[in-house]
């Protein structure tokens, strides 16, 4: 083999290298799953401390606020699988009893703590024809 051959060679091997790496670092840390409430779960310890969009409903009357604080407690339930939440923030209008809602945050043992700014809920009747 040619000096000119392994030159080409081992660059090639460094440049495909150095992109995989990056490649790997950036969809590592960006990495976010879009799970249902029951799918979750099934097996919680597999989801401990990754990054979640958890998807599902608001228990009724599960809404707790303490007062003169953005400090809030409730569930979130889907198919009959219901995890307790923690947030701090100001949630959407549209967060109430019974609403649709998507969290961003992470699945710990004592529940799942919503990210700040990560309240997404929807409202059907907005939707609804009339």
């Amino acid at each position: 083999m040619s000096q000119r051959a392994i030159k080409i060679g081992l660059t090639s091997v460094v440049l495909v290298a150095a992109f995989a790496g990056l490649l790997y670092s950036t969809l590592s840390e960006g990495t976010e799953y879009y799970k249902h409430v029951d799918e979750v779960m099934k097996d919680p310890a597999a989801w401990y401390g990754k990054k979640l969009q958890l998807h599902g409903f608001v228990v009724d009357d599960s809404i707790l606020r303490r007062r003169d604080s953005l400090d809030y407690k409730f569930e979130v339930q889907n198919n009959g699988a219901v995890v307790p939440v923690r947030y701090t923030g100001v949630v959407p209008d549209t967060f109430k009893s019974g609403s649709e809602v998507v969290l961003k945050g992470r699945l710990g043992p004592d529940g799942f703590t919503v990210d700040p700014n990560g309240v997404m809920a929807k409202c059907p009747s907005k939707y609804e024809p009339k």
